[in-house]
């Protein structure tokens, strides 16, 4: 979602003859679906990264948790960071799941690719690949191993993706080594379909039927990418080193001038957050970015800091905000009234969190499109309202007569805000769970309002005395509560197979339209989607997706996305906690970066650079390990 791509340009020019123009053909070297592209075909590098950036160096990350596999195409095991860096597609995304470019919004480049062709009407594509583009084991990347690979996901891959994509590109041909076409369905909206086989990932079939591997399955042994960081070495649940490939093929593109800078890319594991905070101090990884708002407002006072060794900067970030918060499991009876969750949310007290426990450092999150002019405020009107009344009786009047949805406020003074409690004994009375002389709500059949909070251990230690405060408050209200913490490993198969009443999760925030929408709240993949914690399945929201999916303007696709945001706030599927506008990031001395970090990316692994002089002094002074 993050990377809604749509029409290219008129490259198309450079082809000449009545043939081609009456045929209304496209060629491009990129992909937009309104048919603009900032950078021009013979663009050499993008604007926001240093062409002259130097190669060398290490940047050491942490990581919270336990790791199993290397392996991340499968609902099995728990992958290891990064482990999608090897591999690239037919057009190009930022490393580490960074976009590129990231200094606009719904367009591609040719990687793999050097051109893609297709009709206007977008029935199909044909993607024209580098004959020069190899594997890391230097055999070549073909179109077959396309077309494997895109297969391969749709007989093993994740179901909601394997069912969505079947149902949009029914057709593959591979029409030589280095010429493939996908087909697309009649009848349906051309959104997100180049861009969905653009970005599969390109995986060797020689490599694949050689070992007899599946693709759902976990495992250590990873098949060779062609991107450029190879895995240097992995020591299960303490460490990953991936190294920078000195003889990628791709490192001379303009779309890689001044990216990938780093030789070695590591990966330290930590238990919990307090662990792996010391490690920083300690100089045994050297990059922090910080989510704790107790750390960022009063941890980093050590003398390292103070004496410059480790630089503190709030760098802008121009995304939306990732919708996080306490997702409900709208499979549960007692949650499908609204008014059950609408008591329950009514319990956190945003205000007091910020103040008491993260130094009111965040701002609370109203939004599924925070901050963007995609985020719908006040009444609807002009285009979203005449696309949300012609949508009938799916629509509730109240979203056409009063304003996009807020969450409540409540007291800073105290924990509990006792009006709000109050609100929220009634709304329970009315949804039918009476409270006993025990204090305890049942419903007419006797059964106990029971609740289980499924909690990570590996968040950090305010994010769990927050969740702990708000089941305090839950419990106040007579429902039975538990705050369930579980290790990683524990917590990340639970979520997979939604055992939990509640959970601390998020949705994907979204600029623009795309079928992946429909994945992640819409109703077709809706009982097992890992992307749709809640299991929301609203006709309202398919609609609105549908008519987005339709749009043929920027100004069309803007309000239907409006309308999206509204709805999915009039769901209530989640109670939206907190946000920060900026990446808080820790480092020591030895890493530069552009002067203006482009909105989409902090890029950090992808176009900041080291500096050797700089690091040369660091461990002069024994600062690093």
């Amino acid at each position: 979602m993050r990377r809604l791509l749509a029409s290219a340009l008129a490259a198309s020019l450079a082809w000449s003859g009545p043939a081609l123009a009456e045929d209304k053909m496209i060629v491009s070297h990129g992909y937009s679906f309104y048919g603009d592209l900032t950078y021009p075909a013979d663009y050499t590098h993008f604007s926001y990264v240093n062409p002259d950036a130097p190669k060398g160096g290490e940047i050491a990350l942490n990581v919270v948790g336990t790791f199993d596999s290397m392996h991340p195409y499968t609902r099995k095991g728990r992958a290891g960071a990064l482990s999608t860096i090897m591999y690239e597609s037919l057009l190009g995304d930022g490393t580490g799941g960074d976009s590129a470019p990231a200094d606009v919004y719904g367009e591609s480049y040719c990687l793999l690719c050097e051109r893609i062709e297709y009709p206007e009407t977008k029935d199909w594509v044909i993607f024209h690949m580098r004959k020069e583009a190899t594997f890391s084991d230097g055999s070549p990347v073909t179109a077959h191993d396309i077309a494997f690979s895109h297969n391969l996901l749709l007989d093993e891959g994740l179901q909601s993706y394997a069912e969505a994509v079947r149902k949009r590109i029914p057709k593959v041909e591979v029409i030589d080594d280095h010429t493939i076409k996908f087909y697309f369905t009649e009848g349906i909206s051309r959104r997100s379909l180049i861009d969905q086989v653009g970005f599969v990932p390109a995986w060797s079939k020689k490599w694949y039927e050689e070992k007899g591997y599946g693709l759902d399955e976990s495992r250590l042994d990873v098949s060779p990418g062609s991107g450029p960081y190879m895995i240097e070495s992995v020591d299960v649940n303490r460490r990953i080193v991936y190294k920078r490939n000195p003889d990628y093929w791709g490192k001379d593109l303009p779309f890689n001038v001044g990216r990938n800078n780093f030789d070695t890319i590591r990966i330290e594991y930590f238990g919990d957050d307090t662990a792996a905070f010391e490690a920083f101090k300690a100089g045994e990884y050297t990059f922090r970015n910080e989510g704790d708002s107790k750390k960022w407002a009063s941890g980093y006072d050590f003398p390292k800091v103070t004496q410059g060794q480790v630089v503190l900067n709030e760098l802008p970030d121009g995304s939306p905000p990732t919708p996080a918060g306490i997702v409900f499991n709208l499979g549960r009876d007692a949650l499908k009234d609204r008014r059950v969750r609408q008591a329950i949310a009514l319990a956190f007290n945003f205000e007091w969190t910020n103040e008491s426990l993260q130094y009111g450092l965040f701002k609370q999150r109203v939004s599924y499109t925070q901050d963007t002019p995609l985020m719908a405020a006040g009444l609807p009107e002009g285009a979203e309202l005449a696309l949300l009344q012609s949508l009938g009786d799916l629509v509730s009047p109240d979203m056409l007569t009063e304003p996009a949805l807020l969450p409540h406020t409540s007291a800073a003074e105290r924990l509990l805000d006792r009006r709000n409690a109050r609100t929220a004994m009634a709304l329970l009375d009315e949804a039918g769970w009476a409270v006993g002389t025990d204090g305890i709500r049942r419903n007419a059949g006797g059964e106990v309002l029971k609740l289980n909070f499924l909690f990570n251990t590996a968040s950090s230690p305010t994010l769990s005395a927050v969740m702990e405060n708000f089941v305090a408050n839950v419990k106040t209200l007579g429902i039975d509560i538990t705050l369930e913490k579980v290790d990683a490993s524990q917590y990340t198969s639970r979520e997979r197979d939604r055992d939990y009443d509640l959970v601390y999760d998020s949705y994907a925030a979204f600029l623009g339209t795309g079928t992946g929408l429909m994945q992640r709240y819409g109703s077709e993949a809706a009982t097992f989607s890992l992307f749709n914690p809640a299991g929301l399945a609203s006709p309202l929201v398919d609609a609105i997706i549908e008519r987005s999916l339709q749009a043929t303007s920027r100004e069309e696709e803007e309000a239907s996305l409006k309308a999206l945001d509204r709805a999915l706030r009039h769901e209530f599927i989640m109670i939206p906690t907190w946000y920060n506008p900026s990446h808080w990031v820790a480092y020591y001395d030895q890493y530069e970066h552009p002067e203006t970090i482009p909105p989409y990316a902090l890029g950090e692994l992808d176009f900041w650079w080291y500096n050797q002089d700089k690091a040369d002094a660091l461990r002069a002074a024994g600062a690093l390990r």
